[in-house]
């Protein structure tokens, strides 16, 4: 999945083994194809924008990191001000 896109919430939901909501707005998903966690927001009721990807050792700490940037995430995709580049590819 790439940083910035954004998708259905039920694709993003269906493409991971084990999802959960951290905080509100911050679904963490996990993906046993990559051994990787895909990090994304909820920015309405049905779409997701996929904001990162941890390890992990690493999704603990990207959670934290992230969780205070989930309403400033939303607000920017909601009115079209976006602030992650969707051509950057995930690690």
């Amino acid at each position: 999945m790439k940083k910035g896109t954004i998708m259905n919430k039920a694709d993003f939901l269906k493409k991971g083994d084990y999802a959960k909501e951290e905080y509100e707005g911050l679904i963490v998903c996990a993906d046993n194809s990559t051994g990787k966690y895909n990090l994304g927001v909820e920015i309405d009721d049905e779409n997701i924008v996929i904001i990162d990807q941890a390890t992990p050792e690493q999704v603990n700490q990207r959670v934290q990191e992230l969780s205070a940037k989930v309403p400033e995430i939303q607000k920017q995709y909601q009115t079209g001000s976006h602030i992650y580049h969707t051509s950057s590819e995930m690690e």
